[in-house]
């Protein structure tokens, strides 16, 4: 039996912390780690204390067929990058790297071509993680360097 590599490890771990997610949409699931031990871990999922979308039975967003990636201050759910920073120590973020997986809520389909959103972006910017890792299929992903692709080249800027 061939050896997994290390990036998809980390990526298999973001994937299965997937499984904690009470999305009703797409699950997501993050770690965050540095000098190759794990920091945190963090999925996708309503703020500690309340109530999930799959506590309640729905989703105001899928309810009111509001598209993906659109009006997150009407979701319900912190996002997995997001639970994995709050989860960390600042010096611990330091130059890390940042794992993400994500897969339909319905179907449990692995889902390709997600990123973070603009305010997990900034988060990840704030947290001084370095790069950040998104599984495209069970063996491919794709990489952001941070200072090259998310500040350096900053989207926010388009007006």
């Amino acid at each position: 039996m061939e050896r997994r590599d290390k990036i998809n490890y980390y990526l298999d771990i973001a994937d299965t912390v997937c499984e904690r997610s009470t999305c009703l949409r797409i699950h997501y699931g993050a770690i965050i780690v540095r000098d190759d031990e794990i920091v945190s871990t963090g999925y996708n999922g309503a703020p500690r204390g309340r109530k999930n979308c799959s506590d309640i039975g729905g989703c105001y967003r899928e309810m009111n067929n509001i598209p993906s990636g659109e009006r997150y201050e009407l979701c319900r759910s912190v996002h997995a990058e997001a639970n994995a920073i709050i989860s960390a120590e600042r010096r611990d973020m330091l130059g890390a790297e940042l794992y993400l997986a994500a897969r339909d809520a319905k179907t449990g389909e692995l889902l390709s071509g997600r990123t973070s959103c603009s305010m997990c972006r900034r988060l990840v910017i704030n947290a001084g993680i370095k790069r950040v890792y998104i599984r495209e299929s069970e063996t491919e992903y794709s990489v952001v360097d941070v200072q090259k692709d998310w500040i350096d080249e900053d989207d926010s800027l388009r007006m």
